[in-house]
Formats: C-alpha cells, structure tokens, sequence
C-alpha cells in the first residue's frame, strides 16, 4: 500500500514529442530517437528501442514435494554466455500473447501444456525499450503430437534440464543465474507457492494492455 492506502500501480503519462527520427530498422527492432520535453522547458534526446513484445514461460511440475520448472541453457552473443533461461520467444505480428506462449513451449521444448495462467508482465529495460513481456505459467505438461520440429541457429545447441525451484532461486540471489525472465519468475512463483497458491493468478486470456502497439 501507499501512504494513500491505495495499492501502487503504474500510470499513464506522455511529454510532449517536438521531433522523432527512425535511426535504424533491423530484422526485428528498430530504434528511434525522440526530442521530448522535459521539466524546466528544457528539451531532451532519448533513444528508444521499438521491440515486438515477447513471451515467457515459466514450466511447473508440481506433481511432487519440491516444484521443479523447467530450464534451457541457450547462447546470447550480445554478451557471449550462455544462460539458463525459460522458454521464451517474440511475438509474432497480430499474434495473441497465450497463442505465442504455446508455439514457443512447442518449438523449444515439444511439450504442451494443459493449464495456463499469467505469471506476471514486466518491462525488460524502459529506460531505453518499450519491450513489454508476459511470463506465463504452464502446469501438466505432455509431449507434443507429431514429430519435434528441428531446431536451428542457438535454439540448435540449447540444454533442457529440470531444475527445482528452490535451485532456481538461491542462483538468482547467489548471482549465478542473471536471465530477466528466470529472476523475475521464478521469484515470483516461490511468492505464489508459499502464500496464496497458484489458483490466485490471473487467468491466461487476462487483458495485456503493455504490449506493444
């Protein structure tokens, strides 16, 4: 709660935009530079990533005394390491996020899941992207129908492993583990587990009014 009372919650606000220039348009971000007004009558130059949004999910087997969620070790060569991260993926144009949510396990994993809810909606990095991303949590999972689709690039050398949750957490605060989407979720889900259980989280068509235009 606030000093108010009222819950904290995010709000809408836009400064005025006296010029805006695309500076670069890549395969899937461009980034624009915009004069914005600020406090003072000053006016200011802010460079913005222009992302398509993306998806994460955060894979539950509750089916024993410690949860354990699923993990996948995956090459990022803008920092040249591999993390352990979740399944996770873009949004693909006029895409839903849930619809996104089920490709991606599909074609990271081959696994479907029976029961999905909204883990929680971050932005990744908004003092310089609007990227907007929706972690998911996926429960009773099963093996896909049909054949694994095959696999290329990064995704062609990735590690699954199931890894309890409680592992999950102390890497994150020992500073082992540093994927966004795996210190966001899955302290968040040990919040869930240890207070108002999972049926307590939003359902997996709730509104995303964050993603990305």
């Amino acid at each position: 709660m606030s000093s108010s009372g009222a819950p904290l919650a995010d709000t809408d606000d836009a400064w005025k935009v006296f010029d805006s220039t695309t500076a670069f348009t890549g395969g899937v971000v461009s980034m624009r530079v915009d004069e914005v007004a600020m406090p003072g009558s000053l006016v200011a130059k802010r460079d913005v990533l222009v992302h398509p949004g993306s998806v994460g999910i955060l894979v539950l087997d509750d089916s024993e005394d410690t949860p354990k969620v699923l993990m996948l070790r995956q090459y990022r060569h803008p920092i040249q390491r591999r993390l352990w991260e979740f399944p996770a993926g873009l949004l693909d144009e006029n895409e839903s996020a849930l619809a996104a949510a089920k490709r991606e396990l599909e074609e990271e994993t081959h696994l479907q899941a029976r029961d999905w809810r909204v883990l929680l909606d971050a932005y990744t990095s908004p003092g310089i992207s609007d990227e907007a991303v929706r972690i998911y949590l996926a429960r009773d999972v099963r093996p896909s129908d049909g054949d694994r689709r095959a696999a290329v690039h990064e995704e062609a050398d990735m590690e699954l492993r199931w890894v309890p949750l409680p592992d999950v957490v102390s890497g994150v605060l020992g500073g082992r583990l540093h994927n966004p989407l795996v210190v966001m979720g899955s302290l968040a889900l040990q919040n869930v587990l240890t207070t108002d259980g999972t049926g307590s989280l939003r359902p997996a068509t709730a509104p995303w009014r964050d993603r990305p235009a």
